[in-house]
Formats: C-alpha cells, structure tokens, sequence
C-alpha cells in the first residue's frame, strides 16, 4: 500500500514508524519536519490511502481549506468530539467523504511506545470491513490489529476515555489512594458506556480494545497527557497554566465542554464528565468535585 500519514505531532509519527515497515509511506504536516518521506500535502493527498492525524477541533478548517477528493480511502487517527457542533468526527469527515471511504483507530497506544516497536493491539473500525481489513493488514508484526463495524462506539470511547482520564490525574494528584482510582474507572467505563447507547453504539465495544482498553491505558499512566492536565487541576492550577505548561493537544479539555452541552441537550446523566467540566470551565476546586460524587 501506498500511505500517506497526515499530521506528523507524535501520534502521527508513530504511525508513520508503524507503516513504514511493510509498505511505502510519506509523511505531511502544516508545518514542514525534518522526517525522512516529508512531503507537501499537495503530494500527500495523491495517495490511495491516507491516515489522518489530524486534532478533533482543527478537522472541520482542514478540509475546508486543504482537502482535494482524489477518491481517496481515509484512516481517521484522532479522537475527539468536536466542540462547536457536538458532532463525531464520522459526522465531520462524513460531510466531505462517503462513509464506504472511512475507517476509524482506536486501542491503547502511546505514540511512545508504538515509536519503540513494543507490542500493541489496536481497533480498526468501519461500516467497510474489507476497508478496514485492508488497514489493519498493513500494520506491522509487533501490532496486532482487529476491526469491527461499530464506528459510533469507538468514536464515543476514544473521546470519552480521555475526559476519565483527566479524573484519574486528579484522583492520582490528590492522593486518593488505589481504591479510589479503581472506582473512577470502572464507573467510568459505565458512564462511557450509558452516553454511547443513546447514539445506537454497540455495548461490546465498550468492553474491548477501544473501550476499556484505551480506557485503563489513560486514565492511569503519566505518559497521558490528559491524565497530566488533572495532576495540575489537582494542585490548583488553572486550565489555561496546565495547557500553556503542558505544550500539546489535550483532546480531554474541548471533549468535556462537547459532553457539557450533549448531557443538556438530551439530558444525559454523566456525573464523572459534569465534574470535570466544572473543574475546567468553573474553576471548581478537585476536593468538592470529589465530596459531590461520593454524595
């Protein structure tokens, strides 16, 4: 297969590493990189099959001002809702690109350790599962790569977990303790679980890879970067200090506003989610947040 990666922050760099072992793959970004393949997204966007990995809320403004539909077939290497609207990134590339076209990566993976060929197993996900074979046979030996056609269920669990993970930072920096930590989670998973059955999700998808998978990966590790943002929440700091401090996309921080307003709108119960969003938005001190739970 001839790839090619967009988006070269280090998610997108992995996954170049990562398809560059049995296939020809170029790499682009809006800012030029000194990588090997580097390529003008003019030229990226010749190739058969491309990877986008591209952050949620710069999507939509992508295509808008650099997509060209060549009959391309796209991996969707992001995860986010998107704020403005509410709507799924399916939603946002559907309106630019047949869903036949479209595949979804999902699964616990740190760009780290993907960069270190250590093993892996990720989530392909399509309504086209040949489409979504054919992207899980390029990947390389040391990942393993599985598919399903539950596109709005690893939507949903990809965005969802990184606002969990955020309750982990700060249940993490507060010092909670194990049991509390076990709790978030798997109260976390139920959570994630009741928001994706409003939109027709598939409750199996929560329970694999993408789901409680990805899930337990972010929401108890350092090397997330939204599991960092509740570490400073939990010292007191400001949204805006953790993200200016941090130097990264943070997908939890917009996904929690985009959970904020659909909880609203269609009366949702998502009490982990309301108070991380008051944690963020409100300034709400970590330690109330904790008491109102419990209660």
């Amino acid at each position: 297969m001839k790839i090619a990666i967009i988006g070269a922050g280090k998610w997108g760099q992995a996954l170049y590493h990562a398809y560059s072992q049995n296939n020809e793959v170029v790499i682009s970004s809006r800012t030029p990189k000194e990588i090997e393949n580097f390529v003008t997204i003019e030229e990226a966007l010749k190739c058969s099959y491309l990877v986008l990995a591209i952050p949620a809320q710069f999507v939509r403004a992508w295509l808008e001002e650099h997509f060209v539909d060549h009959g391309q077939s796209i991996l969707v290497a992001a995860k986010g809702i998107e704020t403005s609207t509410g709507a799924f990134l399916n939603e946002v590339y559907g309106e630019y690109v047949d869903a036949n076209r479209l595949a979804f990566i999902s699964g616990p993976s740190f760009a780290t350790e993907v960069q270190q060929s250590l093993p892996t197993a990720l989530k392909i996900s399509s309504t086209n599962l040949d489409l979504a074979q054919r992207y899980a046979d390029a990947l390389p030996s040391f990942i393993k790569g599985y598919v399903s056609d539950d596109v709005v269920g690893a939507e949903v669990s990809g965005a969802y977990k990184n606002v969990i993970a955020i309750a982990g930072g700060v249940c993490e920096g507060l010092g909670l303790g194990n049991n509390a930590k076990a709790a978030l989670i798997s109260r976390g998973l139920v959570e994630m679980t009741r928001f994706g059955e409003v939109f027709g999700a598939k409750t199996e998808t929560f329970l694999s890879l993408g789901g409680a998978g990805d899930l337990f990966l972010t929401a108890s590790s350092m090397m997330s970067r939204n599991f960092r943002v509740g570490l400073g929440l939990a010292k007191g700091q400001n949204i805006e200090e953790i993200l200016k401090e941090l130097g990264e996309v943070a997908e939890g921080v917009p996904t929690a506003k985009a959970l904020h307003k659909i909880a609203i709108d269609k009366a949702i119960y998502l009490p982990i989610a309301a108070e991380v969003y008051a944690m963020i938005e409100e300034g709400k001190d970590p330690r109330k947040s904790v008491e109102d739970l419990l209660a």
